[in-house]
């Protein structure tokens, strides 16, 4: 049924909304009588919050930030963690990952080949810079390190040194060495672990290694702190990529191709995959996806 305005009505003509034009400007008005004060955290506010972040950020955030969520607001809302363990929430997320979902890029493994060929650039007059990166490459490959375990951030705000190994703690043996490794990743409780690597094979880090701590002691032994670089500073990420990309300018190795390499190798080698993850650090069989 069509509605015929009289022509002399105050009111001007105006164009007709759609339905869902109508819809449309309802939510912005029920939006804007929320009192997100008084917003509480229920499973259809957490759904919400999924499918509008999913849409801006990988899912696989959007579930990271939950957690931190869930954290923060624990105290002040005991039911949230039951809230986010609720079927509409998990499915929210589920649906979100089915239809925002991007493949997992990885860095690629560094090869054996390239470790030993850096050994045996290795030679009695290289510099202490060059011993450095060396001894850290070797030991990152063997003993599936994390360069953030080797290195420190670049920004300063966020370092925190209590994570550093320390120079008390190297023991050198005939076949190899150890240290320790104060925190790492899944160690949420600074127990630490005890680093210990042995040869195997060809692959012998024990003589850089030696050379390195050798040319280390002579630069600084009031420094604490196991890596140290020339300046008597603990070495940055910046500082290592920079020489790796010396090495290998290919972008798709980065840090992490230390440990997946070193991952890699020790599954060539016949390693079973729990002693690969016990090596590795994992907390989980994640190291099974390298």
């Amino acid at each position: 049924m069509k509605i015929h305005q009289e022509r002399k009505s105050r009111q001007p003509r105006r164009k007709p909304w759609s339905r869902e034009r109508l819809i449309h400007e309802r939510a912005i008005a029920l939006g804007l009588a929320i009192d997100t004060s008084t917003m509480e955290p229920t499973p259809d506010t957490l759904s919400f919050y999924v499918i509008y972040m999913s849409a801006h950020i990988d899912p696989r955030s959007v579930a990271s930030y939950l957690s931190g969520i869930c954290n923060k607001l624990e105290p002040y809302f005991p039911e949230v963690r039951a809230n986010r363990g609720t079927l509409l929430v998990k499915r929210s997320l589920s649906g979100c990952h089915k239809r925002y979902g991007r493949a997992v890029k990885r860095k690629l493994p560094l090869a054996r080949s390239l470790i030993l060929t850096t050994i045996a650039s290795i030679h009695p007059n290289s510099s202490h810079d060059d011993l450095l990166f060396a001894a850290m490459l070797c030991t990152g490959f063997c003993a599936l390190m994390r360069l953030g375990e080797l290195s420190v951030p670049d920004n300063v705000n966020i370092r925190d040194l209590r994570k550093c190994s320390r120079r008390s703690t190297v023991t050198l043996f005939h076949d190899g060495y150890e240290f320790d490794l104060p925190y790492h990743k899944a160690d949420r409780f600074f127990e630490g672990n005890k680093i210990r690597i042995l040869r195997r094979g060809e692959l012998n880090p024990l003589p850089i290694f030696r050379q390195y701590i050798s040319s280390r002691d002579k630069i600084s032994r009031l420094n604490p702190f196991l890596w140290i670089t020339v300046r008597n500073e603990i070495p940055t990420r910046a500082w290592f990529m920079k020489r790796l990309r010396r090495i290998e300018p290919d972008t798709q190795f980065a840090g992490q191709s230390m440990r997946a390499g070193g991952a890699t190798a020790m599954a060539e080698d016949g390693f079973a995959p729990h002693l690969i993850q016990a090596a590795g650090r994992w907390a989980s069989a994640s190291g099974n996806r390298l």
